[in-house]
């Protein structure tokens, strides 16, 4: 991505809720070498921040509910939660969990686009986002797959106000321009059981080398290393508890 910390509108923090917490966290440090750190505060609930070296890369969490799905989140900077929320509805979107403060850390909401994939906001206060951008083992891109490519760009550049950058292969969103993520519309290859997401896609200095650790530390492959025509190669893994990821060549951003 053209960004290099977190802006308001841009994608700043990437969560995993998953159903074995421990087995995740061993996952994704032979995957990318992350040290988790649990929160140890009372009301947590187990929440665990990735890190590369000091610099906060992601979360790992369980659960948030019983039933819920195993699945990456991503989470967009925003001024104001509330107000953010309210936008997010009138847009034609649903907010799944109102906003909400976490500690002094910030507030953050729960919504749905108009399509139906979910994603976060975040308010920042003490803690800004993600620590670190691009670099091999941290977030780099984000893609949003969707089954109403129309109704979805209308609904973000309303809510966020991205910019979009159309190619007859890929459209891209931006900040002011400058490119943070992307869009593909989910054809017939898709099981139609697959709801909308977002895919967050993180940095790696081997892709073909990152897949083949992933199947070693238990997860699959679910599209194999591939270099995409002007762009970076690429990879989509799913881990052990299921939930898929991508992967994408460092230096290659946007």
């Amino acid at each position: 991505m053209q960004l290099n910390k977190p802006v308001v509108g841009g994608p700043c923090w990437a969560e995993l809720s998953t159903t074995d917490l421990e087995s995740a966290e061993r996952f994704y440090a032979e995957l990318f070498g992350w040290r988790s750190e649990t929160d140890p505060r009372q009301g947590a609930g187990g929440y665990s921040v990735a890190r590369l070296g000091d610099a906060a890369v992601a979360a790992l969490s369980p659960l948030y509910q019983e039933g819920g799905a195993v699945a990456w989140n991503v989470s967009f900077g925003v001024r104001d939660a509330d107000e953010t929320a309210r936008e997010v509805t009138k847009a034609g979107g649903t907010v799944l969990l109102g906003p909400t403060d976490v500690f002094d850390m910030g507030r953050f909401a729960v919504a749905a686009d108009s399509s139906g994939a979910p994603f976060s906001l975040w308010q920042p206060r003490a803690f800004e986002g993600a620590d670190l951008f691009n670099a091999p083992g941290s977030l780099g891109w984000v893609e949003l797959l969707t089954r109403e490519p129309a109704r979805a760009r209308d609904f973000y550049t309303t809510v966020f106000g991205w910019t979009v950058n159309v190619s007859p292969y890929y459209t891209q969103w931006g900040i002011a321009g400058a490119d943070f993520g992307g869009m593909t519309e989910m054809d017939d290859k898709f099981p139609p059981e697959v709801p909308p997401h977002w895919l967050p896609y993180f940095a790696v200095a081997d892709v073909d080398g990152t897949a083949a650790t992933a199947t070693r530390a238990g997860g699959t492959v679910l599209m194999a290393p591939t270099s995409v025509p002007d762009g970076p190669r690429i990879a989509v893994l799913r881990d052990p508890q299921g939930a898929v990821l991508g992967v994408h060549r460092s230096g290659h951003e946007g």
